[in-house]
């Protein structure tokens, strides 16, 4: 690949910029293949039932891989997040079906937003538990979030002793009940989890392309050293991401458990590796710096098609995750290909400048 980019960028008017164009393309071109492809392969790919079906997937994955886009963006990881999914929607449950017990002969129950706004709450604060360890006590973001998805995913199994806590409809006397809308409900035929995507994404989007705190965490993500010399508040913005992602991770928490209207402890289970997926192949850096939140959203939809439709062929559980393995070794491959061959360019472009 760099033997080919260098002769490219060589080469009389430059063939470079086009190999690079379709290098910064190559999610789009990813994800119009995988539709052609399962088009083709399923005849009911392209069904309206199945593509709802999917959007809710992709809304799953793509929560996740916000998250996980600051998170990158900024040099770290975040290996936490699946945990954090099956902590949160226990956490949800719990509150559904038990209450808190005060202990004194009083057991408070809350409303569905209520239990919405504390499940949200619990989620950021193993977010901001992973931020102290990295700023604070100065763990490798890798080996913090290596400990918060044990510790995250043991408290989700004693919250019930590893049992499902079922059938959480609620009781019209307490006032609980109504938590299955936010997974099963729609609005204008889309589903609640769809509709809250959006919402989520084009705040994110905002926040990183016209606030001063996007410009920060990239920033960051750039040279941490020059970052804190010219007054950005790093340990503020990584606290910042990590607890966007353990927000990001307990809505999804919340909608998997109000679609199953059940909670079990093992819920999330390696979906940390789709949300790492999904932003790689959005074109976010692994090295840092470098990211949108718009590429994220196509990657989610590529490993979210991927998924469905390796499902819908009867593909093994085993060479699904052989593939997204391969999937995610090919984004890296070819986003440090995309940062040579830029490189190049932009010298190239220099040399005739001068």
């Amino acid at each position: 690949m760099t033997d080919i980019s260098a002769k490219a960028v060589s080469q009389p008017g430059s063939s470079g910029s086009l190999l690079l164009t379709l290098m910064k393309a190559r999610t789009f071109i990813a994800l119009i293949a995988v539709i052609l492809f399962f088009s083709l392969a399923v005849p009911s790919f392209l069904s309206t039932a199945n593509l709802i079906l999917m959007s809710k997937h992709v809304a799953l994955n793509a929560f996740l891989a916000m998250g996980m886009t600051f998170v990158i963006i900024t040099g770290g990881i975040d290996l936490s997040v699946g945990s954090i999914v099956g902590l949160c929607a226990m956490v949800a449950g719990f509150l559904v079906l038990n209450g808190i017990d005060l202990q004194i002969g009083y057991t408070v129950y809350f409303n569905v937003p209520e239990i919405i706004v504390i499940t949200l709450i619990v989620g950021m604060l193993i977010g901001a538990i992973n931020g102290l360890l990295i700023t604070k006590l100065n763990v490798a973001p890798f080996i913090a979030t290596l400990g918060t998805l044990y510790v995250a995913r043991g408290a989700a199994l004693l919250s019930s002793d590893g049992r499902t806590f079922p059938n959480l409809v609620g009781n019209p006397a307490l006032g609980n009940t109504g938590f299955g809308y936010l997974g099963a409900g729609r609005i204008l035929g889309l589903p609640v989890s769809v509709w809250l995507l959006i919402v989520v994404a084009l705040a994110a989007a905002y926040l990183a392309r016209y606030t001063p705190l996007g410009r920060h965490i990239f920033a960051v993500g750039g040279n941490e050293r020059a970052a804190r010399i010219s007054g950005v508040r790093v340990n503020l913005v990584k606290m910042f991401v990590y607890m966007f992602s353990g927000f990001c991770a307990a809505i999804v928490g919340l909608i998997i458990a109000s679609e199953l209207m059940a909670s079990h402890p093992a819920t999330g289970e390696s979906f940390e590796l789709n949300a790492i997926a999904a932003a790689v192949l959005g074109g976010t850096s692994m090295s840092g710096g470098r990211g949108t939140i718009g590429g994220t959203i196509v990657g989610a939809f590529v490993i979210g098609i991927l998924s469905d439709g390796l499902v819908m062929m009867g593909v093994s559980s085993f060479w699904q995750m052989v593939i997204k393995g391969l999937v995610i070794i090919v984004a890296v491959v070819v986003d440090q290909a995309q940062r040579k061959l830029q490189q190049r360019v932009t010298l190239m472009q220099m040399a005739k400048a001068g």
